[in-house]
């Protein structure tokens, strides 16, 4: 299950232009789920508001307890994904990537760049106890995968690989796009040898065209969105067994041939998505995609 656990800031390391990597620590990570692979696993995160003062939430019922509390006391909710745990003789630390957007990075970017040794927040993270699930990448039977997203799906793409690594996997080959502003951005990932990583640096490219290109296709050629879906803040989250927006999802057999995980922001994922499907032919069983984030648009938790 997940539970809010409270930590602090045991360092605060940048990694390039764009991330910013945070060590946290405290006794109540201890309490961290021990299962592996992590793979893309989902943590939010708690801002302190702006008094500095955390909410209390130490009833199972502490979602709702945040949500009855007043705007300015609760802090804000941002998801994240877990770059790493390390267990050790001076307790649990739990690894968090940040991507640093271009320009204004929101409350959790704008916290990461200037959080400093001993700042705390609330981690909502799966903790032992029954399954927590949230993670999406699920290969089933694929014997090779790709792999597509921007700078936000950096961190849960490099846990995957390195995750694939380590433990038994039918995948035996694919390829892993990560389009990144710039080509100082281009980080260490110790995957699979059998998986290419391909870093495309945008450098001043628009956002999503590179990884439109990987595809052989361009992001221009999409359908128009209308404004009230580029406004809207709702998920965009489809997998083989879950779909945001209500549709019913037919179980889907064991899946063999290429797995697609596409991640980053909204609306070129949904694009992306689209292409496969709708003309390449990819059965959306193959396809898992999830909007981490929308441009200009303040997502929800």
């Amino acid at each position: 299950m997940y539970a809010p656990l409270r930590a602090a800031v045991r360092t605060a390391t940048d990694l390039s232009p764009s991330f910013r990597r945070i060590v946290f620590t405290g006794p109540d990570l201890d309490a961290l789920e021990a299962e592996s692979p992590v793979y893309d696993q989902r943590i939010k995160l708690i801002l302190p508001p702006a008094s500095g003062r955390l909410p209390v939430l130490d009833s199972p019922e502490w979602y709702r307890s945040w949500l009855a509390l007043p705007e300015e006391e609760r802090g804000s909710m941002r998801t994240y994904s877990i770059r790493g745990v390390i267990r050790g003789s001076e307790g649990t630390r739990l690894v968090v990537d940040f991507a640093l957007h271009e320009g204004a990075c929101g409350p959790a970017g704008d916290w990461a760049a200037a959080a400093s040794e001993g700042e705390e927040l609330l981690i909502v993270a799966p903790c032992d106890g029954p399954a927590s699930g949230g993670f999406e990448f699920d290969p089933g039977g694929a014997r090779e995968i790709v792999l597509l997203g921007d700078e936000t799906a950096a961190p849960a793409i490099a846990r995957i690989l390195e995750d694939l690594a380590a433990h038994d996997t039918p995948v035996t080959g694919g390829r892993a796009f990560i389009e990144v502003p710039t080509s100082a951005d281009r980080l260490t990932i110790d995957g699979p040898a059998s998986v290419e990583v391909r870093w495309l640096p945008r450098d001043g490219a628009a956002r999503g065209d590179l990884l439109a290109a990987a595809l052989g296709w361009h992001i221009a050629e999409q359908e128009e969105h209308s404004a009230e879906s580029e406004e809207s803040s709702d998920l965009i989250w489809e997998t083989p067994a879950y779909s945001a927006s209500g549709e019913a999802i037919t179980p889907r057999a064991t899946t063999s041939g290429t797995y697609y995980w596409i991640a980053g922001e909204s609306s070129i994922v949904t694009g992306l998505r689209r292409h496969l499907v709708r003309e390449v032919g990819i059965d959306r069983s193959q396809v898992a995609f999830m909007g981490y984030w929308r441009e200009g648009v303040a997502m929800r938790g």
